[in-house]
């Protein structure tokens, strides 16, 4: 029997049989981009947890976001409401995620195999990376129009090349999105340990770039701001559009919820969790919250109008140094952010899938590949497509997490025998029907069913901003209720079969 690539000697697939589990990997589960990280080794601190969030909350999109809600009509302190509760609904979320990679030590693919089965878990990883590969082309597309506009802002002379079209890009389109492209390639080629330590540099150039960018329009607006519109939401109307804001605010990382364990599974300890995401959400979080304020009422008391994101006052700023300097920190925010939420997700779904032809880097060239075949900025300016494609993916998000969350804690009580996920023994505990949970697929469907309605059907409009939690909730319940208690159920953790964390 052939080892998988990159496995080390010992623990080739297919002739191994794993301490505790119920019979010898499989190559087509095992490989050594989706095995368990062993517990000594792993170098994700506190701080590292930190910078996913430092980098990820920062996006152009959640900018774009935020400021929104400005534009709706929330006053200052009804945005900072808005965003302490979801920010404790997240810490929740994510540290009940995060503990799982860290116990198992396996990516979301593999996590997945405990509700749905050992086959049945292409399903959730599939759905994962749809999403994934959709938003890391629209995020480099938005990075590339931030350096398109720098480019003519430094070289006037470049803005001819911006004046064709082909497949919807112009010639410097083309140019300054293929070039953020292969960066965002090039990194993730190394490997997790590559994307660490690009967090680590992003985190803090991020932090101060866009403090030091409020503080600049503070000054600008003679250190006062607008608190609101002129004709701000008050009473019910605003305490629901408060909720709204925080429940979207949620299933913005209803994607991340799902595959924190991609990260965690290389982290020191269940403390480095706990304080990394105290940092990186609320406490981040409401210094996010802050930010936007800021800079949309320190605009709207400038000129009496709300921006749309942080680039538009970007390019406001008279000095090119000064305009240079927020700009590169702004792309390099939108790449860390993409590394992320939407380029580690697809490609364990891609090794997953396709265990015997793809390694992490492989995987990356594929995912990346698609991501730009889907010319993202045709779907980023149709409305039907990101509103039914992705929004009706998104809502299948929080059914998925609701199985998986309620098989985890609630049925298994964080007990798993990590080598039965890498087994196709048909005696192996996450086997079940022809390596299919039929139990899992029960639940997930109706909620699903109901979660996409919710989302998309325009008489639950005022409802559509809680689907997420609609489909997570009810596929909780249902597989709480239908789920089988006899089964036997082992705790045996993966040393056995693990490799050295990243």
């Amino acid at each position: 029997m052939t080892a998988v690539e990159g496995v080390p000697p010992g623990t080739a697939t297919g002739d191994t049989r794993a301490d505790g589990g119920s019979g010898a990997t499989s190559s087509v589960l095992y490989t050594y981009d989706l095995a368990p990280t062993k517990k000594q080794g792993r170098r994700w601190g506190a701080y590292n947890v930190f910078t996913l969030w430092a980098n990820d909350v920062h996006s152009l999109g959640n900018y774009a976001f935020a400021i929104g809600l400005f534009a709706l009509g929330l006053n200052v302190w009804g945005i900072l409401a808005a965003f302490a509760l979801a920010s404790v609904l997240l810490f929740l979320l994510l540290t009940l995620s995060g503990f799982m990679g860290h116990k198992t030590g396996v990516p979301f693919p593999v996590m997945s195999r405990i509700a749905f089965g050992i086959r049945g878990a292409k399903i959730p990883a599939a759905v994962r990376g749809i999403v994934a590969i959709a938003w890391f082309g629209i995020q480099t597309y938005l990075a590339s129009a931030v350096l398109s506009a720098l480019l003519i802002a430094m070289f006037p002379g470049l803005r001819a090349l911006d004046s064709n079209s082909l497949l919807g890009q112009s010639t410097l389109g083309w140019i300054s999105f293929l070039a953020l492209w292969a960066l965002q390639l090039l990194i993730v080629s190394y490997g997790m340990q590559m994307i660490r330590r690009y967090m680590a540099f992003a985190a803090p150039t991020t932090l101060i770039t866009m403090l030091a960018l409020a503080v600049w329009m503070f000054v600008r607006a003679d250190g006062s701001i607008s608190l609101s519109v002129d004709a701000p939401l008050s009473g019910g109307a605003m305490w629901l559009q408060i909720l709204q804001a925080a429940a979207l605010w949620v299933v913005i990382y209803g994607t991340f919820v799902l595959n924190f364990c991609d990260f965690t599974r290389s982290a020191r300890s269940r403390g480095s969790i706990v304080r990394g995401n105290v940092i990186g959400i609320p406490l981040n979080m409401l210094f996010f919250a802050v930010i936007v304020v800021v800079l949309s009422g320190a605009q709207f008391k400038l000129d009496g109008h709300v921006i749309t994101s942080p680039t538009d006052i970007v390019r406001t700023i008279p000095n090119m140094f000064l305009l240079a300097t927020a700009s590169l920190a702004l792309i390099a925010l939108t790449v860390a952010v993409n590394l992320l939420a939407n380029f580690v997700a697809p490609i364990y779904a891609l090794i997953d899938l396709f265990p015997r032809r793809l390694n992490f880097r492989r995987a990356g060239v594929v995912s990346a590949a698609a991501g730009l075949a889907i010319l993202p900025w045709n779907l980023y300016n149709s409305p039907i497509v990101v509103n039914y494609f992705l929004g009706g993916l998104g809502a299948l998000l929080g059914p998925l997490f609701g199985v998986i969350m309620a098989d985890y804690w609630l049925l298994r009580k964080s007990r798993i025998n990590v080598p039965d996920l890498y087994s196709d023994d048909p005696q192996g505990e996450y086997h079940y029907s022809r390596g299919f949970n039929p139990r899992a697929v029960a639940a997930f469907v109706p909620a699903a069913a109901v979660a996409v309605v919710v989302a998309l059907v325009p008489f639950f409009h005022a409802a559509a901003g809680f689907s997420w939690f609609v489909g997570a909730l009810l596929a909780a319940a249902f597989y709480a209720l239908i789920a089988d208690r006899g089964a036997q159920i082992r705790d045996v953790d993966g040393e056995s079969i693990a490799v050295a964390a990243e």
